[in-house]
């Protein structure tokens, strides 16, 4: 298949401003990932010396299969870019680069560095070195195709409400699972059985290899592709979702009878503005809010299952 960078090149005084609400933006279709570029170094960075590499323009990309979606896609984006401009003074101009599945995946991983994500969690690739701290889990991760690097703000909400509510042997369920990265994560914070469903088969290969990459035991976790939680009959003691709003509120009718008694339903992929459709949701459907966080516009809940 072939790949389209598609780079937004911006001006705007606030940097951090246009960053994010362009990568808004991308992530509204669907994009779970993108690459900034910064004409301000990161003095924060831990780069040898005279590897950075600053840019002519400030930008951020994403990255889109070349199929029938496309130009639609692209169209709406400038209609969202044109938006920008009118209301935050954000000027932009957008830059197409055509690739094929291996030079995507390569170009992405200049972009991906270690960051932890957690009070425990740290996120690394791979192909980068890091020295963890005491007590900080370090995951590795090779997202591949799956395009999951597990560092945007709702795979991050979803790591830190893990964290606090997830017990030692509780069996996961991970709805989207993507590159892995919640399964692993919840492999490290001890959870017994794990569970993943991605409707991409290339996802669900990643996945599980990097499961086996982290010395996860093979016959702890089980991956397969399906749509949502449809041919699920077991009940978990934590079900994962990381996707949007919409496809949140129709997986959520399924769950009830799918958890135990008092378990958790951790969520995220929903905007702040969509935030009272969620919860609303799950109270109907006998859910108490545990807690609500949010981060740069995105919002983690956590529900208990109470009757």
């Amino acid at each position: 298949m072939k790949w389209t960078e598609v780079k937004v090149v911006f001006e705007h005084p606030d940097r951090d401003l246009a960053v994010d609400l362009i990568s808004d933006i991308f992530y509204g279709f669907g994009v779970q990932g993108v690459a900034v570029e910064s004409t301000v170094p990161d003095e924060d960075a831990d780069w040898a010396d005279g590897a950075e590499k600053i840019p002519d323009a400030d930008s951020v990309a994403a990255y889109f299969p070349k199929d029938a979606r496309f130009a639609d896609s692209i169209r709406k984006i400038r209609a969202e870019l044109n938006r920008l401009a009118a209301e935050q003074g954000i000027a932009t101009r957008i830059a197409f680069q055509e690739m094929d599945e291996e030079d995507w995946a390569e170009s992405w991983k200049e972009y991906f560095w270690p960051e932890k994500v957690g009070e425990k969690i740290v996120v690394k690739p791979t192909w980068r070195d890091y020295v963890p701290e005491a007590g900080e889990m370090v995951l590795e991760i090779d997202p591949g195709m799956a395009f999951g690097t597990g560092t945007h703000p709702t795979t991050s909400l979803c790591i830190q409400l893990m964290e606090k509510y997830l017990h030692p042997g509780d069996s996961v369920l991970d709805i989207g699972t993507g590159s892995g990265i919640l399964l692993l994560a919840a492999a490290k914070l001890g959870a017994g059985e794990l569970r993943g469903i991605d409707n991409d088969p290339v996802a669900v290969e990643i996945a599980r290899k990097n499961l086996l990459l982290n010395q996860i035991a093979s016959e702890q976790f089980s991956i397969m592709t399906g749509h949502l939680a449809e041919n699920v009959h077991q009940r978990f003691d934590l079900i994962i979702a990381n996707i949007l709003t919409d496809v949140i509120l129709v997986l959520a009718d399924s769950l009830p009878p799918l958890l135990h008694e008092n378990a958790m339903f951790v969520c995220s992929g929903i905007i702040s503005e969509n935030r009272e459709k969620v919860t609303e949701k799950m109270k109907t459907l006998g859910f108490e809010i545990a807690e609500v966080r949010e981060k740069e516009g995105w919002v983690g809940i956590a529900g208990r299952k109470c009757c």
